[in-house]
């Protein structure tokens, strides 16, 4: 009998395959804050395998190549992944491979990283429980989780109007999670958090934002009428500019799993 396809999945594969370039040569997806501090956790214990689970672009993984034994880029999105095995072969970065498959199903043997990462993936998981248990599962007794994403602010009023404008710009979007509820989520799937997390400002600018993930022309009007006519304190907090443009919070958070 042939199995249902999961509408969630193959949402986020409709979105971002035909987009891999975009999110390959991205600005904003290719540096950062939360980039070099993750190379810094690197170069300072680096590590024989890591697992970058949503590579995406690949930037994570390209980032931590030179640090690491073995690095696996794992997506959901074949053209991700042939985007990224492209760019590594482009910086000569042969201790990189790729393979397919989702978040919430890993297929490696238990123990089997030192490290998994990743980064502006999560909030597309069906089921972030789920993911992170799996992930918790495949790294070794010590080994360390280090989740880079966008982060929800605690506030309901400012964390509505992220969920919202994220929705109307790209379906595949679930949620943004707060950093309670990240502390909450590692802890369940036995990881301890380590240390407060580091946050940062990521400013977006309007008309790449909805280019990279073709947001259709339709909801593009909506989304600069949600901008523009959000409260003094919506705006305030993203600091939203006349052209639509505003700033988002992001995070990185290190979990070590315990023995």
């Amino acid at each position: 009998m042939t199995q249902p396809r999961d509408s969630q999945h193959d949402l986020v594969v409709q979105q971002f395959g035909p987009r891999a370039a975009a999110y390959a040569s991205s600005p904003t997806h290719a540096a950062g804050p939360d980039l070099a501090a993750f190379q810094a956790i690197l170069r300072a214990a680096p590590v024989g395998s890591l697992l970058d689970l949503g590579c995406g672009g690949g930037h994570a993984s390209f980032h931590a190549a030179p640090h690491a034994g073995e690095v696996v880029a794992y997506d959901l999105s074949a053209d991700m992944l042939g985007t990224v095995a492209t760019g590594a072969a482009a910086r000569g970065l042969t201790n990189i491979r790729t393979q397919q498959g989702r978040a919430e199903q890993v297929p490696f043997t238990d123990d089997h990283f030192d490290m998994v990462a990743s980064r502006y993936s999560a909030h597309h998981w069906r089921q972030v429980p789920v993911a992170l248990a799996e992930a918790a599962r495949v790294l070794r007794p010590g080994g360390r989780l280090v989740m880079m994403d966008v982060l929800a602010p605690a506030d309901p009023l400012l964390d509505s109007f992220l969920q919202t404008v994220e929705m109307v710009r790209d379906p595949s979007h679930v949620r943004d999670y707060s950093l309670s509820e990240w502390r909450d989520m590692l802890s369940a799937a036995g990881m301890t958090p380590q240390g407060p997390a580091e946050t940062y400002r990521l400013r977006l600018e309007f008309q790449p934002w909805v280019d990279r993930i073709g947001s259709p022309e339709s909801h593009r009007p909506a989304l600069r009428s949600l901008l523009a006519g959000a409260a003094a304190e919506v705006k305030q907090h993203f600091a939203v500019e006349a052209d639509g443009s505003f700033t988002i919070d992001t995070m990185l958070m290190v979990a070590v799993k315990e023995s």
